[in-house]
């Protein structure tokens, strides 16, 4: 009789991928923090990069194949980007619904048009989360950025722990089947002590605490959209170019809500989120 290794506890399974996430994190978090302080072009450049990789995705997920469509309308999202913010007073912005249109004109008819629609939703979401980060670099500074970097990975950790560890009844079952109430509320807390910090710093009002929570849904929402998606295309993972995390989009997918928030608060009341010293 031989020997066989005790097969794996439920325990160990549920944190099986934590190594490699943290290591993928580690690696994704330096190289972010260092174009955030560069900021300018090897920002934009940075924003450029991430925003073609998710709609290279994105394309793939619409039509489950690496069609050199998918090519095609990555390079399209990155170079109209690049438009949009590489001339200053030119009005690029215009150039930015070309992608959404593209996808749904691709299936326009076919039986592929709900999942085409919401692609060109996502496409859209995306670009506009690209403008929003490189703007708001420009217009509020590294501060500004890190803040919403930060509400994001830390409602992203506390959730992943606290999920894990506490389980208990799920936030959204029929899309997202992982995702629990208690990881859910542990983000808005985390993300809350995380404005007290800033605020606590001296960036920022005291409104930045119950701002950093309605980001961190904004965000949590930004990756049920994704699962959503993913469940529709049946498949596990946007692509397999982060180890540990898939995609870029299973990375970045909160980053693109929680942007989205900020955009549509800036528009309501301009002054609300302001991180200059004593703002």
């Amino acid at each position: 009789m031989t020997d066989q290794a005790p097969p794996p506890s439920p325990k160990a399974g549920r944190w099986a991928d934590l190594r490699p996430r943290m290591l993928s994190a580690a690696v994704l978090l330096s190289i972010g923090a260092l174009e955030v302080w560069l900021g300018g072009w090897p920002f934009l450049l940075f924003i450029m990069a991430l925003v073609g990789a998710m709609i290279w995705e994105l394309a793939r997920l619409s039509r489950q194949d690496g069609s050199k469509r998918a090519y095609g309308l990555a390079l399209m999202a990155a170079l109209l980007l690049f438009a949009d913010e590489g001339w200053p007073g030119w009005p690029g912005y215009w150039l930015v619904p070309i992608v959404p249109l593209v996808f749904l004109a691709s299936e326009l008819g076919g039986p592929r048009w709900l999942m085409a629609k919401t692609c060109a939703f996502i496409a859209l979401a995306i670009m506009a989360a690209g403008h929003g980060l490189f703007e708001l670099r420009q217009t509020e500074g590294a501060v500004a950025i890190l803040w919403v970097l930060g509400v994001v990975v830390v409602s992203d950790v506390a959730g992943y722990f606290v999920g894990r560890s506490l389980g208990g009844p799920k936030f959204w079952p029929a899309v997202s089947p992982k995702k629990t109430w208690s990881g859910t509320v542990a983000g808005w807390v985390g993300a809350a002590l995380l404005g007290a910090g800033f605020f606590a710093a001296g960036y920022g009002g005291a409104a930045l605490i119950a701002l950093s929570p309605v980001i961190a849904f904004a965000g949590q929402m930004g990756d049920i959209a994704e699962s959503w998606l993913k469940r529709r295309a049946g498949v596990k993972d946007s692509s397999r170019l982060i180890p540990g995390h898939g995609g870029v989009m299973d990375r970045f997918d909160a980053l693109v809500g929680a942007m989205l928030a900020v955009m549509a608060l800036q528009l309501l009341a301009p002054n609300l989120i302001s991180l200059s010293v004593g703002g």
